[in-house]
């Protein structure tokens, strides 16, 4: 039973990009996982921001990786510039969506909440991508070459990744358990679906943030 398990992670994981297929050839063409991750970001975003019509609410917490609009790049063309030039592991990727989603969690302790709109996710995306490769990767980039390709000043891209350490109490681990579940979580993003089952993905990103 665990074989047959380990035989269907790998071919998921394979899949998203995540390992490479020796079967192959190597491919300049970013892995699956980056377009997915971008279009999971892009529809949350979307949800939150469609009841709002560029207003801020007065119950959402305005933090430093808010900008005061909106950057021209879309999350999709940014995804893919911080791929093609962070040459960090397709992993660290993965591992960048689990640490938003525990950036969001939100202590039950105040009334604020925290949303990902267009306004701080290319912050977010770049910040968490940066701890995830200096947690998962062998070697990486400094914060001044992440600063410059995200988009940021160094002193920023400073302030950013300890703000976000700060905020998500240096929770950095992730068991293989919940690496596997973001992974489907992604995955379902091929699967064209109604408004409704849109609805009950997000809804359990959601619920598995509070389980982190």
């Amino acid at each position: 039973m665990e074989t047959s398990r380990n035989s269907t992670n790998s071919s998921l994981f394979q899949w998203l990009g995540l390992i490479e297929d020796s079967d192959q050839p190597s491919s300049s063409t970013p892995p699956r996982v980056i377009a997915l991750l971008a279009s999971v970001l892009e529809k949350m975003i979307q949800k939150n921001e469609k009841p709002f019509r560029k207003r801020h609410n007065k119950d959402e917490e305005i933090t430093m990786f808010h900008g005061s609009k909106a950057p021209s790049m879309t999350i999709h063309r940014y995804t893919e510039r911080v791929y093609r030039y962070a040459r960090c592991s397709p992993a660290c990727f993965v591992a960048a969506f689990a640490y938003v989603l525990r950036y969001l969690e939100r202590p039950v302790a105040t009334s604020m909440t925290r949303r990902l709109t267009s306004l701080n996710v290319h912050r977010l995306f770049i910040t968490s991508l940066l701890v995830a490769a200096k947690f998962l990767d062998r070697k990486c980039y400094n914060n001044a070459y992440y600063a410059k390709i995200g988009g940021v000043s160094t002193e920023e891209m400073n302030r950013l990744e300890r703000t976000f350490l700060f905020d998500i109490d240096f929770r950095l681990n992730i068991t293989v358990e919940m690496f596997e579940k973001y992974c489907l979580m992604l995955q379902r993003e091929t699967v064209p679906c109604d408004s409704r089952k849109l609805r009950s993905v997000l809804g359990e990103i959601a619920c598995g943030c509070q389980a982190i």
